[in-house]
């Protein structure tokens, strides 16, 4: 289990220094060209021809700007280049193509077939850093939890819960759902996933049945993976910065998806010119390199990006404000206590401190007490010196808890403690989690 002693959660202020040494040179203008051109095409057709079969739906999505999240772009990446390739398989051509009989409709055969290919060399290349990404998300996670049984149960819980969640998709697959239907699937999916790992950093009765093996997980982890994916989190510096570039890449493979069913569904009446499938082909290469392009330096990006950094370069990046930890300095022969007042049994109190400054000895005494209506106290935690400590515990009583700092031992000498205490409340929910957005 590796130590996170000293460590805090990335902030929004480290990713922003951080990403500073990894800047994206800038889509050329080729980008934005080919795209309004395709969409041009795209206005064309429905000119001629009034959208039918529910393409007001796709229409009504090429006209929105498209997410904000990076992994949603992501996904709707995948979504539209397998509806493309759907479209340039010889069987979905138009029945024009499929038996092409003049010169002009044998070379746009060969074209349709090099462009088929290269979007799915492109899929495959984004399928693969969605999979090598969740799995390092995952295993850099697991590398702090406890390397016991608790660790395998975890484990298994995620290998049951994909195993269900591909179950699922196949269900949908089978009964007849769409390309669309899937991802829409797929997305939920995500998001659940997400969901779940802000349930379990808030350590709010996650597993109710698994929850008492998870004492021993660090508190920096738990507050990692509850805060990593807010809307103005860390992750936002991340959308700041590379967002705009894979937003204009989802809008031109939407185009291109777009002209294309178009296209299909008028060919009789409205045969391609030869420009336009020119400008497709050359829309077609631009976008597919661009992308892998930007899938190389986002990876390389995310592989390089930590966790978690010291407290001291955290204070430093964010102007020395940390709401959530106190510094007070316990002087010698005295004591600093935090109590908490827990209305419900299972919630759990968590702590987070270390000794930052201090002569001779670099540690501080520690213990947890119960008091109940009485007044009488039970110690749930022994005393023991520590220099700095990350812990929680499960609640079997409602009524006072104090936590003890004591350097009473000290006869001349000062501890500066940095802490951060939580009671958190019980909350049912038998799921787990899976992965965090990058």
């Amino acid at each position: 289990m590796a130590s996170t002693d000293g460590l805090v959660p990335i902030t929004r202020s480290f990713l922003a220094s951080y990403y500073d040494k990894y800047r994206f040179q800038p889509l050329p203008d080729d980008v934005s060209r080919l795209s309004s051109q395709i969409h041009g095409f795209a206005q064309d057709l429905l000119q001629d021809s009034p959208p039918k079969n529910g393409e007001n739906i796709l229409i009504q999505e090429a006209d929105r700007q498209p997410p904000h999240k990076i992994d949603e772009n992501m996904w709707k990446n995948r979504e539209h280049m397998e509806e493309i390739i759907f479209l340039l398989e010889r069987s979905h051509w138009p029945a024009g193509l499929q038996q092409p009989v003049t010169p002009e409709d044998s070379e746009s055969t060969i074209v349709f077939g090099k462009l088929k290919d290269i979007f799915e060399k492109t899929l495959n290349t984004l399928e693969s850093f969605q999979t090598k990404n969740s799995e390092r998300v995952f295993n850099v996670v697991m590398t702090y939890l406890p390397q016991d049984f608790r660790g395998k149960i975890i484990r298994q819980q995620r290998e049951r819960s994909e195993r269900n969640k591909q179950a699922e998709v196949d269900a949908l697959v089978n009964s007849g759902g769409t390309i669309h239907d899937r991802y829409a699937l797929l997305w939920k999916q995500q998001m659940n996933r997400r969901i779940q790992l802000a349930q379990l950093g808030s350590a709010t009765g996650v597993y109710k049945t698994l929850v008492k093996y998870l004492v021993g997980v660090p508190e920096v982890l738990l507050d990692f993976i509850r805060k990593i994916n807010d809307d103005d989190g860390p992750m936002e510096e991340q959308r700041s910065r590379y967002g705009p570039p894979l937003y204009s890449l989802t809008r031109m493979v939407l185009s291109i998806r777009l002209f294309l069913s178009l296209a299909w569904e008028r060919f009789e009446a409205c045969k391609l010119k030869r420009h336009q499938i020119a400008v497709l082909e050359e829309a077609a290469e631009v976008y597919t390199s661009e992308f892998v392009r930007f899938i190389s330096f986002i990876s390389e990006v995310f592989a390089n990006s930590p966790f978690f950094i010291t407290a001291e370069e955290a204070s430093a990046l964010d102007g020395g404000k940390n709401d959530d930890y106190k510094e007070i300095n316990v002087g010698a022969g005295k004591n600093h206590e935090v109590s908490l007042t827990v209305e419900s049994i299972n919630s759990y109190i968590a702590w987070d401190f270390s000794v930052i400054q201090g002569k001779m000895n670099l540690d501080i005494g520690f213990s947890v007490e119960y008091i109940n209506s009485a007044g009488e106290k039970s110690l749930i935690l022994p005393y023991r010196r520590y220099e700095s400590n990350q812990g929680n515990f499960c609640t079997c009583m409602a009524g006072n808890y104090k936590l003890i700092w004591d350097n009473s031992y000290s006869a001349f000498f000062r501890k500066a403690l940095r802490y951060k205490v939580d009671c958190i409340p019980p909350v049912v929910d038998p799921t787990l989690p899976n992965e965090v957005e990058e």
